[in-house]
C-alpha cells in the first residue's frame, strides 16, 4: 500500500494542475476522501470536510491566487510533518523526531545537563554521557578482527579500519596532502590559514585544537597522569608513555623503505625519510640555514641568541638543548652504555658508536672538494674545509690568537692557565692536552713512532 505521502502528492498534483493553483475546490474534497480512504480505511467527519470545502472555496474566489498557493503550502507542511522532518532554524539541520531537534539546540546553547558521576564531566546527550561511561568501566565492545584493538563506538572502530586500508579519501585542495579522516583534513586546513582559536591562559600560546590547549596546560600544572609500570617514570600524554615502554621492549615497528632502518614512532620515520629526499623546508632568516624539522630551526636560533635554558645540576654548566643536558649527565655519572663489538670501547651515545665503527671499516663518505682528503664525519670535512678558507673564528680573549677550531681553543687557555688535567699514571707527570700524553706514554713503553 502506498504511504500518505504518496498520496499527498497526488492530490496536490491533482488540484493544482501542475502549476501550483488550485482550480476547483471539489476536486480537494473528492482526492483528500480517496487519500484517506485508501490509506488507512478512516471515516472521515462530513462536517470536517464540508468545512474544507467552503474553506477552499473562500480561497478560490479572492481575486489573488497567492492564498491558493498559501493552501498548498500549507498541506505540503502537512505533509511535511507526517515525514517527520524538523528543521533546525540555525544550522538547518534536519531531525526525524522534535525531540531530537530539541537536543540538537544545546549544541548551539552550549547547554550541558548529563554531568558524569565520576568525573563530574558534562555532557549536552545522554548518550553521549553514556559513551563517556565506558571510558571508566573499561567496556570495549567493538573488535578489529585485523589487529583485535578494541573500542568503545562502532564508529571508532569503521574509522580504525581505514590504517589497514590505507585508503585517503580526503584531498588537502592547497598542498594535496591526503587524509583518512575529514576531521584531519579541516584541522590541516588550519596550517595554511594559520587558525589558531584555542589560546593558553598563562603563556599565551595558540593552538588549532582545543584538545592540543588541554594537553599543553598540563606544561604548566606539571600534571603527569601516566605512569610506566617498569620504570615508574611518568608521562604527561599517553602516547609517549606506549612510545616509552619500547625503550623496554626495544620494538621498532616503523621502517624506512630506502634503507631498511627501523624506528620507535612514525613520526621519527618521517624525519628520517628527509635524509633520502634531502628536503628542508625550515630556513633560518638570520644565516639561512636549512633545516628537515620546525624543532630543529628552533634549537639552531639558540646559537644566534645565546640562549642556553638546560642547566645541569652538578657543575652548572648550560646548554641550549634538552637532549645535549642529558648526554652530559653521563659525563657524571660515568654511563657509557655504547660499546663496541670490535674493540670493546664504550661511548655515551650511539651516534658516537657508529662514527667510532668507521676506524674499523676504513669508511670516509665525506670528500674535500679542493684537495680531495675523505673524512669520516661531516663535522670534520667541515672544520677542515677552514684551511682552504682561512677562517679562524675562535679568538683567544687573553692573547688574540685565532683558531679554526673552538676545542682548539680551550686547549690553547690551558697555556695561560697553565692547567694540566692529563696525568700518566706511570710517573704522574701532568700535560695540558690528551695528545701530548699518548706521546710521553711511548717513554714508558719504548714504543718509536712508525714513518
Amino acid at each position: 500500500m502506498e504511504n500518505i505521502m504518496d498520496y499527498s502528492s497526488k492530490v496536490i498534483n491533482t488540484i493544482t494542475g501542475g502549476d501550483g493553483v488550485i482550480n476547483d475546490p471539489d476536486d480537494v474534497i473528492t482526492c483528500v476522501k480517496t487519500m484517506i480512504n485508501d490509506a488507512d480505511g478512516v471515516i472521515v467527519n462530513a462536517d470536517k470536510i464540508n468545512t474544507t470545502k467552503s474553506m477552499t472555496a473562500s480561497l478560490m474566489n479572492d481575486e489573488d491566487t497567492t492564498s491558493g498557493k498559501t493552501f498548498i503550502s500549507g498541506f505540503q507542511r502537512m505533509a511535511n510533518d507526517h515525514k517527520g522532518k524538523h528543521v533546525c532554524d540555525i544550522c538547518h539541520m534536519m531531525c526525524k523526531y522534535k525531540s531530537k531537534l530539541v537536543e540538537h539546540y544545546r549544541i548551539h546553547t552550549g547547554e550541558k545537563n548529563f554531568k558524569c558521576g565520576v568525573c563530574s564531566k558534562t555532557f549536552v546527550q545522554k548518550s553521549s554521557l553514556n559513551l563517556h561511561n565506558k571510558i571508566h568501566t573499561g567496556e570495549k565492545n567493538f573488535k578489529c578482527d585485523v589487529c583485535s584493538k578494541t573500542f568503545v563506538q562502532k564508529s571508532s572502530l569503521n574509522s580504525h579500519y581505514i590504517i589497514h586500508t590505507g585508503d585517503k579519501k580526503f584531498k588537502c585542495d592547497v598542498c594535496s596532502k591526503t587524509f583518512m579522516h575529514k576531521s584531519s583534513l579541516n584541522l590541516h586546513y588550519k596550517i595554511h590559514t594559520g587558525e589558531n582559536n584555542f589560546k593558553c591562559d598563562v603563556c599565551y600560546k595558540t593552538f588549532a585544537r582545543k584538545s592540543a590547549l588541554n594537553l599543553h596546560c598540563k606544561i604548566h600544572t606539571g600534571e603527569k597522569n601516566f605512569k610506566c609500570d617498569v620504570c615508574s617514570k611518568t608521562f604527561i600524554h599517553k602516547s609517549s608513555l606506549k612510545v616509552h615502554y619500547s625503550t623496554h621492549t626495544g620494538e621498532k615497528n616503523f621502517k624506512c623503505d630506502v634503507c631498511s632502518k627501523t624506528f620507535m614512532r612514525k613520526f621519527s620515520l618521517k624525519i628520517h625519510y628527509s635524509i633520502h629526499t634531502g628536503e628542508k623546508n625550515f630556513k633560518c632568516d638570520v644565516c639561512y640555514k636549512m633545516f628537515a624539522q620546525k624543532t630543529y630551526l628552533n634549537s639552531h636560533y639558540r646559537i644566534h641568541t645565546g640562549e642556553k635554558n638546560f642547566k645541569c645540576d652538578v657543575c652548572s654548566k648550560s646548554f641550549t638543548q634538552k637532549a645535549s643536558l642529558n648526554l652530559h649527565y653521563r659525563i657524571h655519572t660515568g654511563e657509557r652504555n655504547f660499546i663496541c663489538d670490535v674493540c670493546s670501547k664504550r661511548f655515551t651515545q650511539k651516534a658516537s658508536l657508529n662514527l667510532h665503527y668507521r676506524i674499523h671499516t676504513g669508511e670516509k663518505n665525506f670528500k674535500c672538494d679542493v684537495c680531495s682528503k675523505r673524512f669520516t664525519q661531516k663535522a670534520s670535512l667541515n672544520l677542515h674545509y677552514r684551511i682552504h678558507s682561512g677562517e679562524k673564528n675562535f679568538k683567544c680573549d687573553v692573547c688574540s690568537k685565532r683558531f679554526t677550531q673552538k676545542a682548539s681553543l680551550n686547549l690553547h687557555y690551558r697555556i695561560h692557565t697553565g692547567e694540566r688535567i692529563f696525568k700518566c699514571d706511570v710517573c704522574s707527570k701532568r700535560f695540558t692536552q690528551k695528545a701530548s700524553l699518548k706521546l710521553h706514554y711511548r717513554i714508558h713503553t719504548g714504543e718509536k713512532n712508525s714513518k
